[in-house]
């Protein structure tokens, strides 16, 4: 069985595709590759990427089975909003497709 070294990120809303190595984290690379993940409130309170605060939200448009599992604080926070994940505790093993800023 060959596994992928490569996975793809698609950020539907800036129609840009980047290709990322497999179990990137998404946070990291969006910001690597100019995409705006925050709201305004969001660029001055997030939590740097360490899973704490909840502002780096995005709705997983395709691909969710190519994503780690979600951690349980995503669990706790974003039960209401079941297409979405945290891209700070997110790592993308396979093509995704992400609208930033639900």
């Amino acid at each position: 069985m060959v596994t992928a070294t490569t996975a793809s990120i698609c950020f539907a809303k800036e129609g840009k595709e980047v290709i990322v190595a497999n179990g990137a984290n998404l946070r990291q690379q969006a910001l690597a590759n100019g995409i705006d993940l925050y709201t305004w409130k969001g660029k001055l309170m997030n939590c740097g990427g360490v899973g704490q605060c909840a502002t780096c939200v995005v709705e997983i448009l395709a691909g969710a089975e190519y994503l780690s599992p979600p951690t349980p604080f995503e669990q706790q926070k974003l039960r209401k909003k079941p297409h979405c994940r945290l891209a700070c505790q997110t790592l993308v093993y396979g093509p995704v497709t992400v609208k930033t800023k639900p």
